[in-house]
């Protein structure tokens, strides 16, 4: 999956598109401006790749939420966590509400899916911060599976991240290399409770992280036949899609350059390998030639469901219940 430039097509990145070994495009903020202008430019993909491409976003709310200006403004899931140090079944109840508002308004406007819902610990990592429920893992697995049925019942799928977990080691692996040195006993123990138990829910993807987990692997998870192989497909039984996280994080050069990177993502069984920014496109394209593309049955599970229009959330009075709710999470956490 590419990221792309702008808020339109480039006349390169329409030659991406159709490209061997690309099955979608991931958005970011640079790639809106208004609600009218992402429909237009999700129309404008899927005239040139076709129905079974995918269109993804990063849109949890709180500090990451990519479209802003016509979305309701969603507070970081860590004010579910403190909902829940209040009223767990409330708490429970805001989560899906918060998953919904969020999928039927990126329904909506053609998208297929966001990267959510974040299944890590809140322990203190840098990059995570607000964006995980809680430090509890009971906690974090109750609200990540009610985020999951909101998810569904709003049309798009779930996508767990980062797997084995993320939250426990400081570093932020967008700048700096991750080192988790904790026994896989207690991982499994704490980190890996909410993925488990989200993935006998059936989640449909899982994306794994740039951290190092040397009593288990001396690569980074995502470069790991052991952590992707072993413990995710064997001993959790995860049947659906793997991603990789974004290649172009500094934790991700252990593997080298960008074709080392997606290979190595690849052969440790990553399905879809992140290509944000465009300047890595062409490289990481071009590491894919000779590989053997995912079916579209393979991506089904990925592509959204029946959406609403943007009319009709307008008039839906239940959409206007749950913003009240929700947006008045992070005044009270």
């Amino acid at each position: 999956m590419i990221g792309l430039a702008g808020t339109g097509l480039a006349a390169v990145e329409r030659s991406w598109l159709t490209a061997h070994g690309v099955s979608g495009v991931i958005l970011f903020a640079r790639n809106y401006t208004s609600r009218e202008q992402l429909q237009a430019l999700v129309e404008s993909i899927r005239e040139i790749a076709g129905e079974d491409f995918l269109i993804a976003v990063d849109h949890e709310g709180g500090p990451v939420q990519r479209f802003r200006e016509g979305f309701t403004a969603l507070p970081a899931l860590a004010s579910l966590g403190a909902a829940w140090d209040r009223a767990p079944g409330e708490a429970v109840q805001l989560a899906e509400e918060h998953a919904w508002l969020m999928a039927s308004e990126l329904r909506a406007c053609g998208i297929d899916f966001s990267f959510a819902p974040v299944a890590d610990l809140a322990r203190g990592n840098a990059a995570i911060g607000r964006r995980a429920f809680h430090a509890d893992p009971e906690v974090t697995a109750e609200l990540v599976q009610a985020y999951m049925r909101g998810l569904h019942l709003g049309g798009t799928a779930a996508v767990l991240k980062h797997f084995p977990g993320h939250g426990s080691v400081q570093a932020d692996t967008h700048v700096a290399m991750a080192v988790d040195p904790r026994p896989l006993e207690l991982i499994r123990r704490d980190d890996l409770r909410p993925f488990a138990e989200a993935i006998m829910m059936r989640a449909e993807a899982v994306m794994m992280a740039h951290v190092v987990y040397p009593d288990v692997d001396g690569r980074p998870a995502g470069y790991s036949r052991r952590w992707i192989g072993e413990v995710l497909r064997g001993e959790l039984g995860f049947k659906g899609i793997v991603f990789s996280d974004d290649i172009s994080m500094a934790a991700a050069g252990e593997a080298g350059d960008v074709a080392a990177r997606v290979g190595a993502h690849l052969d440790a069984g990553c399905d879809l390998v992140l290509a944000c920014f465009p300047e890595v496109v062409p490289d990481a394209i071009a590491a894919v030639a000779d590989r053997v593309c995912l079916s579209a049955e393979r991506l089904a599970p990925l592509r959204g469901a029946v959406a609403s229009t943007w009319a009709g959330l307008l008039d839906n009075p239940q959409r206007q219940r749950f913003i009240a709710r929700v947006t008045a999470l992070e005044s009270l956490s």
